[in-house]
Protein backbone atom coordinates (compact mmCIF):
# COMPACT_ATOMS: atom_id res chain seq x y z
CA UNK A 1 0.00 0.00 0.00
CA UNK A 2 1.21 3.86 -1.04
CA UNK A 3 -0.38 6.89 0.37
CA UNK A 4 0.42 10.60 -1.61
CA UNK A 5 -0.96 13.72 -1.09
CA UNK A 6 -1.70 16.44 -3.45
CA UNK A 7 -3.67 19.80 -3.37
CA UNK A 8 -5.88 20.36 -6.76
CA UNK A 9 -3.69 22.79 -8.93
CA UNK A 10 -6.08 25.26 -10.79
CA UNK A 11 -4.12 23.93 -14.09
CA UNK A 12 -5.96 20.87 -13.69
CA UNK A 13 -9.51 22.54 -13.66
CA UNK A 14 -11.98 22.47 -16.89
CA UNK A 15 -14.81 25.46 -17.81
CA UNK A 16 -16.91 23.87 -15.26
CA UNK A 17 -14.45 24.82 -12.61
CA UNK A 18 -13.55 21.49 -11.18
CA UNK A 19 -11.03 18.67 -11.95
CA UNK A 20 -11.28 17.19 -16.02
CA UNK A 21 -11.72 14.03 -16.18
CA UNK A 22 -8.84 13.35 -18.48
CA UNK A 23 -6.29 15.01 -15.05
CA UNK A 24 -7.89 12.33 -12.74
CA UNK A 25 -5.67 9.50 -15.02
CA UNK A 26 -2.87 11.74 -14.91
CA UNK A 27 -3.28 12.21 -10.91
CA UNK A 28 -3.45 8.58 -10.44
CA UNK A 29 -0.46 8.05 -12.60
CA UNK A 30 1.60 10.02 -10.44
CA UNK A 31 0.46 8.66 -7.31
CA UNK A 32 1.64 5.58 -8.64
CA UNK A 33 5.10 6.93 -10.08
CA UNK A 34 5.27 7.98 -6.59
CA UNK A 35 4.50 4.09 -5.25
CA UNK A 36 7.44 2.68 -7.63
CA UNK A 37 9.95 5.71 -6.39
CA UNK A 38 9.47 5.40 -3.24
CA UNK A 39 10.07 1.57 -3.33
CA UNK A 40 13.30 2.20 -5.32
CA UNK A 41 12.42 2.09 -8.82
CA UNK A 42 12.70 5.35 -10.81
CA UNK A 43 12.81 5.99 -14.65
CA UNK A 44 16.29 5.15 -14.93
CA UNK A 45 16.26 1.97 -13.39
CA UNK A 46 13.24 1.16 -16.14
CA UNK A 47 15.42 2.18 -18.90
CA UNK A 48 18.33 0.23 -17.82
CA UNK A 49 17.16 -2.63 -17.14
CA UNK A 50 14.84 -3.05 -20.02
CA UNK A 51 11.42 -3.52 -17.64
CA UNK A 52 8.65 -1.36 -16.76
CA UNK A 53 5.23 -1.38 -16.02
CA UNK A 54 2.35 -1.25 -18.67
CA UNK A 55 -1.20 -0.63 -18.34
CA UNK A 56 -3.70 -3.08 -19.79
CA UNK A 57 -7.35 -2.10 -18.54
CA UNK A 58 -8.23 1.06 -16.65
CA UNK A 59 -11.94 1.56 -14.66
CA UNK A 60 -12.55 4.79 -13.48
CA UNK A 61 -15.68 5.83 -11.06
CA UNK A 62 -16.23 9.50 -10.29
CA UNK A 63 -18.09 10.09 -6.56
CA UNK A 64 -17.46 14.04 -5.88
CA UNK A 65 -16.28 16.67 -7.39
CA UNK A 66 -12.30 18.29 -7.19
CA UNK A 67 -12.15 21.59 -6.70
CA UNK A 68 -9.12 24.35 -6.94
CA UNK A 69 -6.93 23.67 -3.45
CA UNK A 70 -8.50 21.29 -2.16
CA UNK A 71 -6.00 18.41 -0.51
CA UNK A 72 -6.63 14.77 -1.18
CA UNK A 73 -4.84 11.62 -0.57
CA UNK A 74 -4.75 8.63 -3.29
CA UNK A 75 -4.26 5.07 -1.24
CA UNK A 76 -3.16 3.05 -3.76
CA UNK A 77 -2.59 -0.92 -3.17
CA UNK A 78 -2.13 -4.18 -5.16
CA UNK A 79 -5.37 -6.15 -5.34
CA UNK A 80 -4.46 -9.33 -6.71
CA UNK A 81 -1.66 -11.24 -9.21
CA UNK A 82 -1.89 -13.88 -11.84
CA UNK A 83 1.42 -14.50 -13.60
CA UNK A 84 2.06 -11.68 -15.59
CA UNK A 85 -0.96 -9.24 -14.87
CA UNK A 86 -1.68 -7.67 -11.73
CA UNK A 87 -4.58 -5.24 -10.91
CA UNK A 88 -4.23 -2.42 -8.37
CA UNK A 89 -6.75 -0.25 -6.63
CA UNK A 90 -6.38 3.34 -6.29
CA UNK A 91 -8.67 5.44 -4.02
CA UNK A 92 -8.54 9.47 -4.20
CA UNK A 93 -10.01 10.98 -0.74
CA UNK A 94 -10.99 14.19 -0.06
CA UNK A 95 -8.93 15.74 2.92
CA UNK A 96 -9.62 17.87 5.74
CA UNK A 97 -7.17 18.83 8.72
CA UNK A 98 -4.78 15.67 7.30
CA UNK A 99 -8.50 13.76 7.89
CA UNK A 100 -10.12 11.76 5.07
CA UNK A 101 -13.60 13.20 4.88
CA UNK A 102 -15.43 11.83 1.43
CA UNK A 103 -14.39 9.31 -1.18
CA UNK A 104 -13.79 11.10 -4.14
CA UNK A 105 -13.04 9.04 -7.00
CA UNK A 106 -11.39 5.01 -7.21
CA UNK A 107 -9.67 3.45 -10.40
CA UNK A 108 -8.68 -0.15 -10.78
CA UNK A 109 -5.63 -0.61 -13.30
CA UNK A 110 -4.71 -3.79 -14.41
CA UNK A 111 -1.06 -3.77 -15.21
CA UNK A 112 1.62 -5.77 -16.30
CA UNK A 113 5.33 -5.95 -16.79
CA UNK A 114 6.90 -5.40 -20.30
CA UNK A 115 10.03 -6.34 -21.42
CA UNK A 116 11.14 -3.31 -23.49
CA UNK A 117 13.41 -5.23 -25.85
CA UNK A 118 10.79 -8.19 -26.59
CA UNK A 119 7.77 -5.51 -26.28
CA UNK A 120 5.80 -8.89 -24.13
CA UNK A 121 4.72 -9.33 -20.96
CA UNK A 122 6.97 -11.35 -18.26
CA UNK A 123 6.60 -12.30 -14.63
CA UNK A 124 7.30 -9.63 -12.03
CA UNK A 125 10.97 -10.30 -10.81
CA UNK A 126 11.58 -10.05 -7.44
CA UNK A 127 12.40 -6.72 -7.07
CA UNK A 128 8.63 -5.84 -8.87
CA UNK A 129 6.89 -8.35 -6.52
CA UNK A 130 8.29 -6.31 -3.84
CA UNK A 131 7.91 -2.86 -5.03
CA UNK A 132 4.27 -3.14 -5.97
CA UNK A 133 3.40 -5.05 -2.72
CA UNK A 134 2.89 -8.91 -4.13
CA UNK A 135 4.15 -10.26 -1.16
CA UNK A 136 2.75 -8.41 1.74
CA UNK A 137 -0.85 -8.16 -0.34
CA UNK A 138 -0.54 -11.79 -1.39
CA UNK A 139 -2.37 -13.10 1.61
CA UNK A 140 -5.43 -10.63 0.82
CA UNK A 141 -6.00 -12.00 -2.44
Amino acid sequence: MHISEFIVSETWLDAFGHVNNARYLEIYEQARWNWLIDAGIDLAQIRRTGIGPVILEVNLSFKRELLARQPIRIVSRSASFQKKIWTIHQQLHLLQDGQEVALASELKVTAGLLDLKTRKLIEPTPEWQAAIGMAEDQSAV
